[in-house]
């Protein structure tokens, strides 16, 4: 069985800001522009913004720059209102634009004052970061706060069933003390939790393609047990999705949107149909009672600790 109609989108603010964006959003980083040619884009672009997606995710150096242009032949082609989306990139006008890693070589001050100008100068309307640690956001905000200036309102980091000490645990006071919101990218680890390698890694799948910097470096990092292990924790899950009637896919999904510090997860996709599919999420959040996540954790046992500030 499988959750085939989507419910109606659902919305979030974006941190402490006035963006709402929806829980489902659509990223360009190894698809649009890139293995996916610009018809297949657009469609997929098309299908999400339909289904009420609002924030789409790019970036300069995504597929060397091509996924911001299909993102403009987008809104182009469609005669979508540029007010009516929430677009982030990683460099005319966007809504957030992030510090896409930090450069620890560049005085905190410098970065903070850099992003401000851009707003200043009606570039952006908010910054935020992405792959920063906790000190390094606290600390961005110490110095905006000093220099009454814009700290960054939202946070992009991996966040899936397999990766959760970042969001769960070193990121949870910022929650509470300065708003942060997140955007978070991977909810399927790479297509893990979806299912799609409990049977081996298909020759045509993410996983097999060596030749990639990340996937060579995963490789390198993870060996025959650890990776069999991964593997069976993902089918253990097979008989939740079973009893919740939506796919693996949609669980994992479901499960990173049912976390409220999550603002919005950032899906991938290559074809309408699995647009479609992964927005059948949304059918399964309110089927995530706290007995069915006990259930998943038991599975996972990888629940960080909660974090004490004294």
């Amino acid at each position: 069985m499988s959750s085939e109609t989507s419910s109606a989108m659902k919305y979030r603010f974006l941190g402490r800001s006035g963006l709402q964006v929806s829980v489902l959003s659509l990223g360009g980083w190894l698809t649009y522009g890139g293995h996916v040619d610009q018809e297949g884009t657009l469609e997929c672009m098309k299908a999400a913004y339909d289904a009420g997606v609002n924030f789409f995710d790019t970036a300069e150096a995504y597929a060397g720059g091509e996924s911001e242009k299909v993102m403009g032949e987008a809104i182009r082609k469609y005669g979508w209102k540029r007010n009516d989306l929430v677009i982030s990139t990683k460099l005319d006008y966007v809504d957030v634009i992030f510090a896409h890693r930090p450069d620890r070589r560049t005085p905190m001050e410098e970065t903070v004052r850099a992003f401000n100008w851009l707003i200043d100068n009606g570039k952006a309307f908010y910054w935020g970061t992405s792959e920063w640690d906790a000190d390094e956001i606290a600390q961005a905000w110490r110095v905006a706060d000093r220099l009454g200036l814009i700290g960054p309102i939202v946070e992009q980091s991996a966040y899936n069933m397999l990766e959760r000490q970042r969001i769960e645990h070193e990121y949870a006071h910022l929650y509470r003390e300065i708003g942060l919101g997140l955007t978070v990218w991977s909810p399927m680890r790479q297509g893990i939790l979806s299912g799609k390698y409990n049977s081996g890694i298909p020759e045509d799948s993410r996983f097999a393609q060596t030749k990639i910097e990340y996937v060579n470096g995963f490789w390198k990092r993870t060996d025959k047990s650890t990776w069999d292990g991964i593997i069976e924790q993902v089918k253990q899950l097979s008989p939740i999705a079973d009893k919740l009637g939506c796919k693996l896919s949609q669980l994992a999904l479901a499960w990173v949107v049912k976390n409220e510090n999550v603002s919005t997860a950032i899906m991938g996709a290559s074809s309408v149909d699995q647009v479609k599919e992964n927005l059948g999420a949304l059918a399964v959040i309110d089927k995530l009672t706290p007995e069915i996540l006990a259930e998943i954790d038991d599975i996972l046992k990888n629940k960080p600790p909660v974090r004490q500030v004294w």
